[in-house]
């Protein structure tokens, strides 16, 4: 039986200080037993000598620090897991909260997980399709990426987000895929969004849903990536399931780290977030990848909104350096009604020339890709031209440069949410794009490929 304290020196806020501790280890679990019998839990952050300060999970209301008592319970936090999480919704502390009994667990693993060896990592290469054109044909996501999207206030990446969960899928194989979606900060009207469009589709079946709502506790939020990434460990490691890991949003939790290291006094970084942010999210997103021996495989897709638009805030700028890539979403597109408004040109998915070609997707993509993206960035240049100097300045072929650049915003990214395209459809709508332009415009693509697939 664990030992008891009685000796709760102060609250302030989420933390307590308990004085005259023995054995109590960092990242402790422990339990407040209130006079009244209720019981709330909280966890270790510091100790120094026989003092420790700990973090509650619930509020500190109502504590008495003469008559409640303190139990440290010898392990860190844990999640039971098994199967039977699929279909089922979570709170940010791995209990259900959508009416079905308890799970059983086959095991309890520690939430924080256990680095992946560098050597015992495989190389990501396989194709993984998310039947949206404008990540499918020219930021291609491959099984155990890191792919984060960038967003902004206001911008519809829960849409996005959802719509990746319903439809991604690796292809020409019947291994099991599953998705594990946990929601951080979210508002109850955001929550209820993703759980109703998972069950109308039947997406919920393969799917295992965290959600951490708005209103509760900072400390709660920073459990909630690693109880779903346990989660997704489990399912791909010893059940050999290819797992879709989708964290939103990475902003409300570093903005919980942020709230935690000041009740702990800590000299803060950059913008007040600690200094050890950069760890603490390395800690999240290097929990995805493939094991060799393994057959399953973490694909993570963290979501983020970009304070005031800026793509130097701390949070998108450390996420940059850890990640393989970027989506990132345009005010002005979504303004223009495209809806994914996935801007392509920042956008950059670093192992995309992994997952495509020959037995993978198609020949053609990669020199296809290289031709959109080329053809795109001159018909922008066209249309800024003919902003400022009217349409008369531009030649016939920079007209056309301009066309092509307006139908692919409206045929090739903006496709809605509900629009599920395969690979062969999102390659079939770029060459009838590319076939605006004349042929000889078309230097990055094989003869062998014009040969087959030009319209003109």
């Amino acid at each position: 039986m664990p030992k008891e304290y009685r000796t709760i020196q102060e609250v302030a806020g989420p933390l307590m200080l308990v004085r005259g501790v023995e054995g109590v280890t960092y990242n402790e679990l422990g339990e407040i037993e209130l006079f009244s019998g209720e019981k709330r839990r909280c966890k270790v952050l510091e100790i120094d000598g026989g003092n420790a300060l700990v973090q509650l999970f619930e509020s500190s209301t109502g504590i008495n620090l003469s008559n409640s008592k303190v139990r440290f319970l010898g392990r860190s936090m844990e999640l039971g897991v098994s199967e039977d999480m699929l279909s089922r919704v979570f709170d940010g502390l791995g209990r259900p909260i959508d009416g079905g009994p308890e799970i059983l667990p086959d095991k309890r693993m520690d939430i924080n997980g256990l680095p992946m060896n560098p050597a015992a990592r495989n190389y990501p290469q396989e194709f993984i399709q998310t039947g949206i054109s404008a990540i499918d044909g020219l930021n291609t996501l491959v099984r155990g990426q890191k792919l984060p999207i960038f967003s902004a206030s206001g911008l519809p990446h829960a849409n996005l987000a959802a719509q990746i969960a319903r439809q991604a899928k690796v292809r020409g194989t019947s291994e099991p895929f599953a998705v594990v979606f946990a929601a951080m900060g979210i508002t109850f009207e955001e929550s209820n969004f993703f759980i109703q469009s998972f069950k109308e589709t039947g997406a919920i079946d393969r799917t295992v849903m965290f959600v951490n709502l708005a209103n509760d506790p900072a400390v709660e939020r920073i459990a909630t990536p690693r109880m779903a990434l346990t989660a997704a460990e489990y399912l791909a490691f010893e059940k050999n399931m290819h797992v879709l890991v989708i964290l939103t949003d990475i902003t409300n939790y570093a903005d919980a780290l942020r709230e935690v290291s000041a009740a702990r006094k800590e000299v803060p970084g950059r913008r007040g977030y600690p200094g050890y942010m950069y760890t603490d999210l390395a800690s999240l997103y290097e929990r995805a990848g493939r094991q060799k021996g393994k057959n399953g495989s973490i694909t993570m897709i963290p979501i983020l909104t970009m304070p005031e638009d800026d793509k130097t805030h701390p949070i998108p700028d450390l996420t940059g350096y850890i990640t393989e890539g970027q989506i990132i979403l345009s005010r002005e597109l979504f303004r223009k009604g495209v809806t994914p408004p996935i801007d392509v040109l920042p956008s950059l998915s670093r192992l995309k020339d992994k997952g495509i070609g020959e037995g993978k997707t198609r020949a053609d993509h990669a020199n296809t890709m290289n031709q959109l993206f080329a053809a795109y960035a001159r018909g922008k240049e066209a249309k800024e031209l003919m902003t400022i100097l009217g349409e008369a300045a531009l030649t016939d072929i920079d007209k056309l440069y301009a066309k092509f650049a307006d139908a692919f915003e409206q045929e090739y990214v903006s496709q809605g949410y509900d629009a599920n395209r395969d690979i062969e459809e999102t390659l079939a709508i770029g060459w009838k794009l590319l076939s605006i332009l004349p042929r000889s415009e078309l230097k990055r693509i094989k003869d062998v490929f014009l040969d087959q697939y030009y319209a003109n």
